[in-house]
């Protein structure tokens, strides 16, 4: 059974997966969206992978994906106070021994090892562009601040195994920077999802599966979180649920 910690007046305990997850989060300070769900639910792992997040933030995603088989998981984040809820977060659902948190800049990250599976949920917002929060922790975890795209690509590029698998989600309206980093890397989409708000919307994310030795694209069927009445679709509550795959 999972102790309780006794929170801060800045935080919140949430549960996920009908209680399987429990996730501390700060009240005003970087909140996760949608998007960490969805992509815990795209990744597919094996019981033998060695595994890498870049951009941790509070572990939601990585915490989500332990009820699939992996043997070790690392997340790098850059901000300590994320990088700190992140740990406690994995104490709270006792994943010590599979999940391991490294408080450092992406870009003087090297480890000795390379990765089975990478995976990211990376700032959305180009630099430059937008009005970043108030909250330095919430503007770096959604503006390329400390990193970007194509400094993401750089370090999956350099960590990943020749026969690895790298996973993201990314704002549908940077796809053409998403490729340009790919290309970068002599990577390639090998499987790609749209996801809509709702049917009559534009594609706000999508959500991609890429690796060294892709031919070809496979185009999976679109993902639609809301429906006409603004409820969500049956497929998200089985994300939300953890049981969209089984």
């Amino acid at each position: 059974m999972k102790t309780f910690p006794p929170l801060g007046e800045d935080e919140t305990l949430d549960s996920f997966y009908h209680g399987r997850i429990l996730v501390i989060q700060k009240k005003k300070g970087y909140r996760f969206s949608v998007d960490a769900p969805l992509l815990a639910d795209f990744i597919q792992t094996h019981a033998s992978d060695s595994v890498l997040e870049i951009g941790a933030g509070s572990g939601i995603v990585s915490l989500l994906l332990s009820v699939k088989p992996f043997r070790r998981l690392l997340c790098l984040e850059v901000q300590r106070s994320l990088a700190e809820l992140a740990e406690r977060n994995i104490r709270l659902n006792r994943l010590e021994g599979r999940i391991r948190v490294v408080e450092k800049d992406l870009r003087q990250f090297r480890p000795r090892i390379k990765f089975d599976v990478i995976f990211s949920n990376p700032p959305y917002i180009k630099a430059g562009t937008g009005m970043p929060s108030r909250s330095a922790e919430k503007a770096i975890a959604k503006h390329e601040i400390k990193c970007d795209i194509f400094d993401i690509m750089r370090l999956t590029g350099r960590l990943l195994k020749k026969n690895g698998r790298a996973y993201f989600i990314y704002a549908a309206t940077r796809s053409e920077d998403f490729r340009r980093a790919l290309d970068e890397q002599k990577m390639k989409i090998r499987t790609l999802r749209w996801v809509f708000p709702r049917p009559d919307r534009p594609a706000r994310w999508f959500l991609a599966e890429c690796d060294f030795g892709a031919s070809a694209s496979t185009i999976l069927p679109p993902l639609i979180v809301h429906d006409e009445k603004g409820q969500y679709t049956g497929e998200m509550e089985r994300i939300f649920a953890g049981v969209a795959h089984g």
